[in-house]
């Protein structure tokens, strides 16, 4: 038996081979490889001196070769297969391990010029890879360094690798070889070309909707059911996840998520990582019913519980600092779905020990802008990853994430009125928290808390009674609240609705035909209106 190592991440790779040796199969190399593996005392043999064919145009050719290929393809049960191996003194080859030219790596520097791009683009290797992958019931083909301890195992166990590894080492090969196909084209699909293709030497322009979209997802789990129970539903994640994403959750405890509480405890992490200081943020059918920010987890929580008691029954809760054992108590009197958190205290964790149903699950927060991305991921897929995706019919929407954080300095006051700093924050505050409601947005705010929350109506005016009807239900009074509308009020009865319910400041984007009329409106009122020039839809 035969195998061949060619690999450009060396991780694991000595011990592997010796493995293979122990086992009586003879080591085939190229370049890098075969020298590491000589330098270790392993006897290995050149691919070039069994092709009889140097490498040549800088290593570019060297295993794009019939001795090559005819002993990864030839199948051992066909007798004309074998009989023409034998005809031109071609052996077998049993294992292959190749890993590819690192083209996402090289890719994620923000320096690499095209002609760097262009030269880490693998040839031999994929087809190496997808030679040995076809004849999978022959040849086991290993494409990454986690595969090695199982082939290991196995080989000294029986000696041989068994039919369902082989066939799961085949799979995982052609989707190695999607995933980098799918890199190359997104990459250079994306290149800006003018009048000219850019200079080899120079760092080309990336769009970042590139001609070709090539969706890389990989299956994290089946779930028991989809929306409703008569649909059928799975997970999936990008092969890059962003740093700080709900798909890089630990489940510490629970049942299964279910795809409503995975598309719940997604719009309540995203809303809550939002926040710089301890937040909290109970979801219900996606979207947030109470909202807060606190000393502590505690605080943060029974703040953010009051906007909507009613609503957080059986909601989503997230925070994003640490649980402790006093707000898991507080937190346990209630019925909760999901509970989200960066960290959570041994005590913490047994409180909710005897409520085996609650899933609690640990999410890292994300890494600050500038900090280090996901293995292998490049700064433009990243951007790619925090892309918003909708599906239509027979084809995807893709916009660019409505990350805008919005500062004191972007603020426009239109009126004669001027906010005081307390307004100023919760003004802030409550911008924020309508980018996470359903559009129409209203959400009242005052001391950093969701006092009463109107979402997703086809009529604004709907939307912003019944922020008021639920702040009342809970008993919150709205006298002297501020108001975030996601979007511009178009008439003046908008702004009448929420400054009757007690707000005396409002934040909305502006840009309305009739702005001056609903200024005016605010003067008359006796109230402050601030444009944030931007809007939050979210449908």
């Amino acid at each position: 038996m035969n195998a061949l190592l060619s690999v450009s991440d060396k991780t694991g790779i000595v011990e592997l081979a010796q493995a293979l040796l122990a086992q009586g199969i003879k080591l085939l190399s190229t370049g890098g490889t075969a020298k590491l593996l000589a330098e270790n005392g392993l006897p290995v043999t050149e691919v070039a001196d069994m092709t009889g064919f140097p490498e040549m145009l800088d290593g570019r050719v060297k295993t794009l070769h019939p001795r090559v290929h005819g002993g990864l393809l030839a199948r051992r049960d066909l007798p004309a297969h074998m009989a023409a191996l034998a005809e031109h003194k071609i052996d077998t080859i049993d294992v292959l391990v190749v890993n590819l030219y690192p083209f996402e790596a090289t890719v994620a520097n923000p320096d690499c010029t095209l002609e760097d791009a262009i030269e880490n683009i693998d040839i031999g290797g994929p087809a190496m890879v997808r030679s040995a992958a076809k004849n999978w019931k022959d040849v086991a083909v290993l494409t990454d360094a986690s595969q090695y301890a199982t082939v290991i195992t196995e080989l000294k166990a029986n000696g041989k690798v068994s039919d369902k590894t082989k066939f799961a080492l085949s799979v995982a090969a052609f989707n190695r070889i999607s995933q980098y196909d799918g890199a190359i084209s997104d990459y250079l699909s994306a290149v800006q070309v003018g009048d000219e293709v850019p200079a080899g030497n120079a760092t080309p322009k990336l769009d970042l909707f590139p001609g070709q979209s090539n969706g890389r997802f990989v299956k994290v789990q089946d779930l028991r059911y989809g929306e409703n129970s008569h649909q059928s539903a799975a997970l999936y994640r990008d092969l890059y996840p962003a740093p700080g994403s709900l798909v890089t959750a630990q489940q510490l405890q629970g049942k299964e998520l279910s795809y409503n509480n995975i598309a719940d405890a997604d719009a309540a992490w995203e809303c809550v990582k939002s926040f710089d200081s301890p937040a909290c943020v109970i979801v219900k059918h996606a979207n947030p019913c109470g909202v807060a920010l606190g000393a502590d987890a505690l605080e943060s929580y029974s703040k953010a519980f009051q906007t909507d008691p009613t609503s957080a029954f059986g909601g989503i809760i997230a925070l994003n600092c640490p649980l402790d054992e006093r707000a898991a108590l507080q937190i346990s009197k209630q019925f909760v779905e999901v509970l989200m958190a960066p960290a959570f205290t041994p005590e913490a964790l047994a409180v909710f020990k005897s409520k085996v149903n609650v899933r609690i699950l640990q999410i890292e927060l994300p890494v600050p802008l500038g900090g280090a991305h996901a293995s292998g991921a490049t700064d433009w897929e990243c951007g790619r990853n925090a892309m918003d995706m909708k599906r239509i019919g027979s084809g995807i929407l893709l916009q660019t994430s409505d990350n805008h954080v919005l500062t004191l300095a972007d603020l426009k006051v239109a009126t004669t009125k001027q906010p005081t700093q307390e307004e100023l924050q919760d003004l802030l505050f409550a911008w924020n928290v309508a980018k996470f409601v359903k559009s129409n947005a209203i959400v009242f705010c005052k001391g950093g808390m969701t006092m009463g929350v109107g979402a997703g109506q086809m009529s604004r005016l709907d939307s912003a009674r019944i922020a008021s009807i639920k702040a009342g239900h809970a008993n919150l009074s709205l006298a002297g609240t501020v108001v975030a509308s996601d979007a511009f009020f178009p008439f003046r009865d908008g702004l009448d609705v929420v400054v009757d319910a007690g707000a005396t400041c409002v934040i909305q984007p502006g840009g309305s035909m009739r702005d001056d009329e609903v200024i005016a409106a605010a003067n008359e009122r006796g109230v402050a209106m601030v444009f944030s020039g931007v809007r939050h839809f979210r449908h």
